[in-house]
């Protein structure tokens, strides 16, 4: 039986970098984004009433493409409509070259998770990565790093402006704690947020 190199190329995923052209206080890897990517999703697809397995699972693989890419930064992908879309062709390549290490057997079974054809599931996968970049930035502002603020800004935007009702109730319910200290985190009720905030506008 031949060996495959899928599960080996997947555990890199740690060394890939994130937010590389921010000052960090932190760094961020991709598999811990990923992992934080995954979580969200599954509480998204709870609250939304669609399956939670396969909208994690597109979470779990919708950054692996990126262990032969890097993490391009966003004002890079974004600064043009003909870079951006030359940046998904090459993001699609990546992940197909890495599908191709799989045993033959077990393509078809992965294939839907690399690439799901169901746009609501998609657009969950979306705001969970939305979400865990929108943690980061938060994070980071704790931190008095100030470099976040912008990037907070917009995927904040980004997030209300997708008009998902999971969302919305992430923002309001969750997403606050996560400016609290370690002591604060077992007190009620939550202290005021700017998050919160913004949601009420």
């Amino acid at each position: 039986m031949k060996g495959s190199n899928f599960f080996a190329m997947l555990s890199r995923m740690k060394y890939i970098q994130r937010w590389g052209l921010m000052r960090n206080n932190r760094t961020e890897n991709l598999s811990e984004h990923t992992l934080d990517t995954a979580y969200i999703a599954h509480v998204l697809a709870l609250m939304s009433g669609i399956d939670p397995g396969r909208v994690v699972l597109g979470a779990l693989y919708h950054d692996c493409g990126e262990i032969f890419t890097g993490d391009m930064p966003t004002p890079i992908k974004y600064y043009d409509p003909q870079l951006r879309g030359s940046y998904k062709k090459v993001e699609e390549m990546a992940a197909r070259q890495l599908l191709e290490m799989l045993p033959e057997d077990l393509r078809e079974a992965y294939q839907g998770h690399f690439f799901e054809e169901d746009a609501e599931i998609r657009r969950l996968v979306k705001a969970a990565d939305k979400l865990s970049a929108l943690i980061k930035c938060l994070e980071e502002l704790r931190a008095g790093n100030q470099e976040f603020r912008n990037a907070r800004d917009a995927n904040l935007a980004y997030l209300k402006e997708m008009k998902l009702p999971a969302v919305d109730r992430f923002l309001w319910e969750f997403l606050p704690a996560y400016e609290m200290t370690l002591d604060q985190l077992s007190l009620n009720p939550l202290p005021n947020s700017e998050i919160r905030s913004e949601r009420t506008k």
